[in-house]
C-alpha cells in the first residue's frame, strides 16, 4: 500500500493569521493535536499541543534567571543565547498560529510507501506526516492510519491449515531470507503440527524471532525450542 491509500483528506488546517485560542479550540472540538498550517495553500508549518507546553497564560513558559543571579542559567549560560531566549518568548507570548508553529515541516509523498512514512515518524519523533504532491498539500497520513492499514493487511480468517511438510518448507525459506540468522545456525523438525527448533543463537532475541516465525505458519500448533546460547565472551 502507498500512502495515497491510506491517507485522510479534507484535513483541517489553520493559516499562520488564526489566533492561537482558536487553534486550541478546534483541537479540543475535534479532538486532534495537531493541524498543518496553509498560507493560500500552500504548507508553511504544522502547530501541535507540543507548541503550546510553555505558556504565560497557564505560568508553564520557561523562567530564566536574572542578570547576575549566581545560580546562573541550568544550561550552563548565565544571560542564554539571545536568539534562542527570543523564540521562547515568543512561543510563550505569540497570539497567532505563524508566531508559534512549527517551521520545520516534515512532509511524505503520496506515492510513498507506508514503510517511508513509518520510518519518516520514527526518525523525527512525529505522530503525523503532511502528504504532498505537485500541487501542493493532499492530506494527512498518522500512526492512526498505520493501525488502520495493520487491520485491512492481516488475514481476517485463518488461513487452510498446512501439513508438516509444507511447514516445513515455508519455515526453511522464511529463515533462509532472514539477514538476522546466521545461515545453518538453526536446524528444525515438524511433527503433527510440532515445531522444534535447535541450534545456536547469540542474542534472546534470534531466538525470539525464530519461534515468531515459525508461529506465523498455518498449521503450526506449538513451537518448542532447544537453543544452545553462544558464549560471546568466548567466542571473542
Amino acid at each position: 500500500m502507498k500512502v495515497a491509500d491510506v491517507m485522510t483528506r479534507g484535513v483541517i488546517s489553520v493559516t499562520p493569521d488564526t489566533l492561537v485560542r482558536n487553534a486550541v479550540k478546534l483541537m479540543l472540538r475535534y479532538d486532534l493535536s495537531g493541524f498543518p498550517v496553509l498560507d493560500r495553500g500552500r504548507l508553511v508549518g504544522v502547530v501541535t499541543e507540543g507548541d503550546f507546553l510553555r505558556r504565560a497564560e497557564i505560568g508553564s513558559e520557561r523562567h530564566r534567571p536574572e542578570p547576575g543571579d549566581p545560580q546562573g542559567d541550568p544550561q550552563g549560560d548565565p544571560q542564554g543565547d539571545p536568539g534562542r531566549l527570543a523564540a521562547e518568548y515568543t512561543r510563550a507570548h505569540g497570539r497567532t498560529v505563524g508566531e508559534v508553529m512549527s517551521r520545520d515541516v516534515v512532509a511524505v509523498a503520496e506515492g510513498a510507501s507506508l514503510e517511508e512514512a513509518a520510518g519518516l515518524m520514527e526518525a523525527h519523533h512525529v505522530k503525523r506526516l503532511p502528504v504532498v504532491n505537485t500541487a501542493g498539500m493532499v492530506g494527512i497520513v498518522s500512526r492512526r492510519e498505520l493501525l488502520h492499514a495493520y487491520i485491512v493487511a492481516s488475514p481476517k480468517d485463518e488461513a487452510m491449515p498446512l501439513g508438516d511438510d509444507a511447514i516445513r518448507e515455508r519455515l526453511a525459506a522464511e529463515l533462509d531470507r532472514q539477514v538476522w540468522l546466521p545461515r545453518g545456525s538453526i536446524a528444525f523438525t515438524v511433527a503433527n503440527g510440532i515445531v522444534d527448533l535447535r541450534g545456536a543463537v547469540g542474542d534472546e532475541r534470534q531466538r525470539i524471532a525464530a519461534r515468531v516465525a515459525a508461529e506465523n505458519i498455518p498449521g503450526v500448533k506449538q513451537v518448542v525450542d532447544h537453543f544452545a546460547a553462544i558464549d560471546q565472551e568466548a567466542v571473542a
